[in-house]
């Protein structure tokens, strides 16, 4: 029997085919050309960049798709760490340029708006199905949501979408893998050596340390001296969110925090501890999600800067209070913030706590470790 060798077959295709550009370059339909007798000039712009804005959201959601599937399981293979980092790395050079886009709309001024802004009615980019599924991937909770017109976000969409982002929520988010992951981080505890303890013995001689130097300055009076005391804090309040698991959870309660106790005390190590060979791209990873996290919120900003100007008080398109509502979301939207914080537990390297010599093993390389035996 005479065996068959398959050939792989190779297609030939156009550029112009391959990239779609007939459907993307006829895409853009004026509206002030169809309803007026002359087309607004600017018309032409806000519909390009509002179309690469989604462009750019549809990878942003193919980037963080992919991140999420290889950390959504208990048990995350170490060179998947390293991929992930690289595309969050993309995710934040493309909010990068949506930052920039805005500079870009700007060359419009606001009587350039006007001439065909009467045409949008009720077209608003909160109907942006793709915008809202980068949030509820990344994690954003419902419940630190701000309503739109007093209604839930997902009200300005058809039933099948609401139900699509619906259905994110009740997955895995980016923020439920990532705390799941810290949760199994090791270290915490192996041995005799115990981190919180070390921790906390530390935070003690800091502080006992900087009171010291405080209440022996020459150049603070009395009222500086309290001041300087107040804002350093001691171990019964200043770093109590770590210190005692209790008080973590009222914070939890209150709303103040959401990552789990065991989480932000891995997060923290992994910060403390980030000049270890094996936590470099721990806390690259840990990074990635607070640079997305500011991103997104320097563009919500920039955002309502750029409505400010285009329409000053002025009701949004789509029935929204416009700058009013995009500043707020700039604030209250953050969804990595005890990532941020904790940078309120850090203390001077100077201060860490010595690794046992198994543990500073464990974390370094093996050709290193083998050296330094």
């Amino acid at each position: 029997m005479v065996m068959k060798e398959t050939v792989k077959k190779y297609s030939t295709v156009h550029y112009r085919n391959y990239l779609g550009l007939d459907k993307i370059l006829n895409a853009q339909e004026l509206r002030s050309a169809q309803l007026d007798d002359k087309p607004a000039h600017e018309e032409m712009l806000f519909i390009i960049v509002h179309q690469v804005y989604e462009l750019w959201f549809k990878q942003i959601i193919h980037e963080l798709e992919s991140v999420l599937e290889l950390f959504d399981t208990d048990n995350v293979d170490e060179k998947n760490i390293g991929t992930s980092i690289h595309r969050l790395e993309r995710v934040i050079e493309i909010q990068k340029l949506l930052v920039a886009q805005i500079r870009v709309i700007e060359t419009m001024t606001p009587l350039d708006f006007l001439d065909f802004r009467n045409h949008l009615f009720p077209a608003s980019g909160f109907q942006s199905l793709q915008f809202r599924i980068v949030e509820n991937i990344l994690g954003l909770p419902e419940d630190s949501r701000l309503t739109y017109n007093g209604c839930p976000y997902f009200s300005v969409f058809s039933e099948p979408n609401q139900e699509k982002l619906k259905d994110i929520t009740t997955k895995s988010t980016l923020f439920d893998a990532m705390e799941h992951w810290l949760e199994r981080t090791p270290f915490l505890q192996i041995g005799d050596f115990n981190f919180l303890e070390q921790y906390k013995a530390a935070v003690a001689k800091m502080i006992e340390k900087e009171e010291k130097a405080i209440k022996s300055s020459p150049y603070l009076n009395m009222h500086e001296m309290e001041m300087r005391l107040q804002m350093l804090g001691n171990t019964d309040t200043y770093f109590q969110s770590v210190l005692d698991e209790s008080k973590h959870m009222e914070l939890i309660e209150k709303g103040e925090m959401r990552m789990s106790y065991k989480a932000t005390i891995a997060a923290l190590l992994i910060n403390l501890y980030r000049d270890e060979p094996l936590l470099h791209l721990p806390f690259k990873l840990l990074t990635c999600f607070i640079e997305i996290d500011d991103a997104l919120t320097t563009w919500r900003y920039r955002h309502s800067q750029m409505v400010q100007r285009m329409l000053g008080n002025k009701i949004g398109t789509g029935g929204s209070s416009g700058f009013t509502y995009l500043r707020e979301t700039a604030i209250k939207h953050p969804i990595f913030k005890d990532l941020h914080n904790i940078s309120t537990l850090l203390i001077p390297r100077s201060d860490l706590p010595e690794l046992p010599a198994e543990i500073k093993k464990a974390l370094g390389f093996y050709y290193s470790s083998q050296q330094s035996n």
